[in-house]
């Protein structure tokens, strides 16, 4: 019973505040004993054990998933389980003396690497995406449903003529081409002012991603060439951290 509380009250991501879990573990340990007969003493003196064991199994997974299956979602978690190891160590004795556990949990909070993801954290990822409807929308691989999706193919298509069907909207023609056309620059006015005000939204309430993604009939030109544009533009504002993916290029290996 100790790991199901420690594990709803120290979840990394719920960063639930110490005073708050102190009161919900005196609600739960309330309400247990409405069900069975329990030492309160004896539950609590045993419980930030189980709080550190929950802590560990977590940490385990979020280094597996994200530095070896490179799924770096995971790594968020990270500074938030560390936050609560720091608390542990400054505020829980055990009953029993583990002076090589708590070693290795110091060496964790003092590892550059650990705390370089704990300044990563603090950033907004902004996760631009240009890609074919025929194809499918992008996964988001946040966990947070999706974001943003922009249709371009309302605008001049550069795939329709020869000179361009061999080019991306990375090169210097598809640039020039796009860039005269009037309603390519009001779309992206369109699009600048959605995202502007979503930026600056999520950075207030502390969010950390944010998809967007834009999708045209193949994935060559005009989705290529606005993700491009939009990513120029994102990396120039402060607390952000932009990643650029184009999935149908990816596939030709471009």
């Amino acid at each position: 019973m100790q790991y199901d509380i420690a594990s709803l009250l120290f979840d990394a991501k719920a960063d639930l505040p110490a005073e708050l879990r102190v009161q919900l573990l005196e609600h739960y340990l309330d309400e247990l004993g409405r069900v069975i007969q329990i030492d309160r003493e004896e539950f609590k003196r045993y419980y930030y054990a189980y709080v550190y064991a929950r802590i560990l199994q977590a940490l385990g997974a979020y280094g597996f998933r994200g530095f070896y299956e490179r799924k770096t979602h995971f790594l968020q978690s990270v500074p938030f389980a560390m936050k609560n190891v720091r608390w542990l160590l400054h505020n829980v004795k055990l009953p029993v003396e583990l002076p090589t556990l708590m070693s290795a949990f110091q060496s964790m909070l003092a590892s550059d690497k650990l705390n370089a993801l704990a300044d990563e954290e603090q950033k907004l990822t902004v996760r631009v995406f240009s890609f074919s409807f025929h194809q499918g929308l992008p996964k988001d691989e946040t966990g947070n449903g999706g974001g943003f999706v922009f249709d371009g193919r309302s605008l001049p298509n550069p795939g329709r003529e020869e000179r361009f069907k061999p080019l991306t909207g990375r090169d210097a023609p598809v640039i020039e081409y796009l860039n005269q056309q009037e309603s390519v620059h009001q779309f992206f006015a369109s699009v600048l002012s959605l995202v502007d005000g979503s930026i600056s939204s999520y950075q207030q309430r502390g969010f950390k991603n944010l998809m967007i993604s834009f999708g045209c009939t193949g994935g060559q030109h005009r989705s290529v060439f606005l993700a491009e544009q939009l990513t120029k533009r994102l990396r120039l504002r402060a607390g952000l951290e932009v990643v650029l993916r184009h999935v149908e290029l990816e596939k030709m290996g471009r």
